[in-house]
């Protein structure tokens, strides 16, 4: 019987994943899962491995986005992929071992300023387990950022509700047309629901990045009994942002 190639990826994005693991004793883990690079000077990435068996690991670049609900995506290597410097470019770690992996950015004279996100991608030789052979990928995530004048503007697009059983989920589209990442959550963004001119609730988003130059959706649960039409009227800190509002119906 022909084996099989299995990949495991796993998007770094998430803080709260350490790394890959597929069982049978292997495992790849980096720390820290973020970078952000200013200039010249390398920042190291730790790579460990947890398992029993020795990994060679390839290490490449590649572009980075997410998707409109924020998940994490690889993209091709261009554009300010370039910019990044790693070395070495494989890695060889013992069981229980862990190696050290060099960071740096070489952004050109003209660069616009902001941030420039771009992924460094960690992935193991086949390896074998029982009938079944895998590769293990761990990603990453390098903020390539240029000094320069920032800019801070997310326009709100779209509102719309979706049912989730005894919820409301209100989904706010935005369009990051500033040059750096925000992040929303907090203070930052908020929607305020109003009928006849009474506030009824104020919302706050769950927390997700928007990448510059990007758009994605940012939700919002809403709990309460009000059914029917109401206003959404979208806040955005800090003040200077233009206000809009949406009618829909909970």
């Amino acid at each position: 019987m022909r084996r099989a190639l299995a990949a495991l990826v796993l998007g770094a994005a998430a803080a709260s994943i350490p790394g890959a693991a597929a069982g049978g004793g292997i495992g790849l883990s980096a720390s820290p899962l973020r970078l952000t690079l200013t200039g010249p000077p390398a920042s190291a990435i730790t790579v460990r491995n947890p398992g029993r068996r020795p990994l060679l690991v390839d290490v490449s670049r590649a572009g980075f986005a997410r998707s409109l609900r924020g998940r994490p995506r690889i993209g091709r290597a261009r554009g300010s992929t370039a910019w990044l410097r790693v070395r070495p470019h494989r890695l060889r770690i013992a069981p229980g071992g862990k190696a050290t992996l060099h960071v740096s950015a070489a952004s050109p004279r003209r660069a616009s300023p902001g941030d420039h996100p771009a992924l460094v991608l960690l992935t193991t030789r086949p390896l074998g387990v029982r009938r079944v052979r895998f590769r293990l990928r761990v990603g990453v995530i390098v903020v390539l950022h240029v000094r320069g004048r920032v800019v801070r503007r997310l326009d709100a697009r779209a509102l719309r509700v979706r049912r989730a059983g005894a919820k409301r989920l209100l989904e706010l589209l935005l369009v990051n047309r500033g040059n750096v990442t925000e992040r929303l959550g907090g203070s930052r963004l908020r929607l305020v629901l109003l009928r006849h001119g009474r506030t009824l609730v104020t919302l706050r988003p769950r927390p997700r990045e928007l990448l510059p130059r990007s758009a994605g959706l940012a939700e919002f649960v809403y709990r309460g009994r009000v059914r029917g039409s109401v206003l959404v009227r979208v806040e955005l800190r800090p003040v200077g942002h233009e206000r809009r509002a949406f009618h829909v119906h909970l």
